[in-house]
């Protein structure tokens, strides 16, 4: 095996550490009391969460690719040469921590900016994506495959906050979630993004956006995505990457239809 391999033997490893990580996760909040009705009880809720889920998946993916360098989950942009373990300890940690089920642990290795490897797991459902580049899409081991819609009309769409509290895109964010009311069936807004992305390369949503930067949900939604036939660009139909603004995921038949929505002036 050269440094360049990425064996299925490897992605199981990725996969049984998610797999304990939020089931360390889902047991740690099951225990704990009410809802912190400050955002200083919040914050240190969110930091327990998110530092419970490091101190399992760093040690465990570092031996699974001991020269793979660690990524900081709230940097964003690209991350340069060589690889590098991208992890979103709780995805809609948010919610987690208000005692709502959806949030996800998103681990991806990501090679020259290019993601090779992703697993997304929601430890409440039990739902666990999975991709490999040039391996196709899996959720619980089942191939997956974006929808066959080509008309918006009927599309299932989704947005999502690139980060709370960040209020410089909201007018963008407001515009575009009204332009995807008059053009989609339903426009749903809320984290986790990755298991909207999650949640499009199985066909159940046909359309997501952001406005902002969120790295470590772009590079792993991009490759289940992708990996499931679908089309990621940025919001002008443009090439997505980590230092792009903007990010879209769609399924193909709706792609050019939400480009033309999202940017009516493009």
């Amino acid at each position: 095996m050269t440094s360049a391999t990425i064996e299925v033997t490897q992605l199981e490893q990725v996969v049984a550490t998610v797999h304990t990580a939020g089931a360390r996760q889902a047991e740690a909040l099951a225990a704990t009391g009410p809802v912190p009705s400050d955002w200083d009880g919040i914050r240190a809720a969110l930091t327990r969460n998110d530092q419970l889920a490091e101190d399992i998946l760093r040690p465990r993916l570092q031996a699974v690719r001991p020269r793979a360098n660690w990524a900081e989950e709230f940097e964003t942009g690209p991350l340069g040469e060589g690889e590098w373990w991208v992890a979103d300890t709780a995805d809609g940690n948010i919610n987690a921590v208000h005692g709502l089920p959806e949030w996800t642990v998103a681990v991806s290795l990501v090679r020259d900016d290019t993601t090779l490897l992703t697993v997304v797991h929601a430890p409440l459902s039990g739902e666990t994506y999975t991709a490999l580049r040039g391996g196709g899409a899996f959720r619980n081991g089942l191939p997956i495959h974006v929808s066959g819609k080509t008309d918006l009309a009927v599309a299932m769409a989704a947005t999502a906050q690139a980060a709370p509290g960040r209020t410089e895109r909201s007018d963008d964010e407001g515009r575009s979630i009204a332009a995807m009311y008059r053009n989609a069936l339903v426009v749903r807004s809320g984290v986790p993004s990755t298991q909207h992305l999650a949640r499009l390369s199985t066909g159940q949503l046909d359309v997501f956006w952001l406005h902002g930067r969120d790295r470590s949900a772009a590079m792993a939604g991009a490759l289940l995505v992708t990996e499931a036939g679908g089309v990621v660009t940025d919001i002008t139909g443009g090439a997505w990457t980590p230092a792009s603004d903007t990010f879209l995921a769609a399924a193909p038949g709706v792609h050019a239809a939400a480009v033309t929505a999202l940017t009516p002036n493009h």
